[in-house]
């Protein structure tokens, strides 16, 4: 069984602290603050930003998958997760994904492209993961 690996160190209080995460490998490491979360900081990262590009990496690669196995040639997918945050049961909740995705391959059908990228949301490991998600909606097109 594959594994990978994630940290995070906080310091200080809520909203005078600040934090950084990094993935095991290192090639990813960044700060967050509760400004960056909460409020309209775009000077750093925040947990429901890196759950959007879980997203949207897992979902592109297993769009591209479902598609090549269809024996459709991908050329590329391009997705982008939205991640509202809102309060729930009296604390922060995720409450909708939006996720959109944009894909290109040579001779499929809108029909057959849309049956593909629905199971490709319902199968995604990370979709998986994400079963207490409220609602996650896909928008998905066709680039012809």
């Amino acid at each position: 069984m594959k594994k990978s690996t994630a940290k995070a160190q906080w310091n200080k209080g809520l909203k005078n602290g600040n934090g950084e995460v990094q993935s095991g490998t290192g090639n990813f490491k960044a700060g967050y603050t509760f400004a960056s979360r909460f409020e309209n900081d775009t000077s750093a990262t925040n947990p429901e930003e890196l759950i959007g590009a879980a997203l949207a990496g897992c979902y592109s690669m297993f769009l591209s998958s479902l598609l090549e196995k269809a024996k459709y040639e991908p050329q590329s997918v391009q997705s982008t997760a939205t991640v509202h945050l809102g309060e729930k049961d009296g604390g922060p909740h995720v409450m909708k994904i939006e996720l959109n995705t944009e894909a290109s391959a040579a001779g499929i059908s809108d029909d057959e492209f849309q049956k593909l990228a629905e199971e490709a949301k319902a199968k995604c490991p990370i979709s998986k993961a994400l079963g207490a998600v409220p609602e996650i909606t896909l928008t998905a097109s066709l680039k012809k």
